[in-house]
């Protein structure tokens, strides 16, 4: 990619605007929607962020659980179980990653639930809790 992207934000797009979508060398940005996996989750090597636009996010950690509502911005750092939700109605938010997470999830998403602990291994990433 050799230019930046600008997106307007959802009420000022046109029809044909998709959501936001780079992918870089060091990181990727996505606008998505919906929950993450259902179990807790660390990815050893990788740095995870989110920025919710609308709506509210539950993040789970081994010890707590915290509402992100929009406007909130959400760092989990390599090493630190997590997974995350939609607390109640439809949300927006975009997921900062690296590009091997982005991998990741494609891999997950295309896999049974039964395979995804040995597809979280290969992306140095590990299932900690059903």
């Amino acid at each position: 990619m050799t230019q930046p992207i600008i997106v307007p934000e959802k009420q000022a797009r046109r029809e044909s605007e998709h959501p936001i979508m780079a992918n870089g060398l060091s990181f990727d940005i996505h606008e998505w929607s919906g929950s993450g996996p259902d179990y807790l989750h660390v990815h050893y090597a990788d740095d995870e962020a989110w920025h919710v636009l609308e709506g509210t996010l539950m993040f789970r950690f081994r010890e707590k659980t915290i509402a992100a509502p929009a406007g909130t911005t959400v760092f989990v750092p390599a090493g630190v179980a997590h997974t995350y939700y939609e607390a109640d109605g439809p949300t927006r938010y975009l997921i900062i990653m690296t590009p091997r997470l982005r991998e990741l999830i494609a891999a997950l998403q295309k896999a049974p639930r039964q395979e995804h602990k040995a597809i979280m291994r290969q992306f140095a990433s590990e299932i900690v809790e059903k």
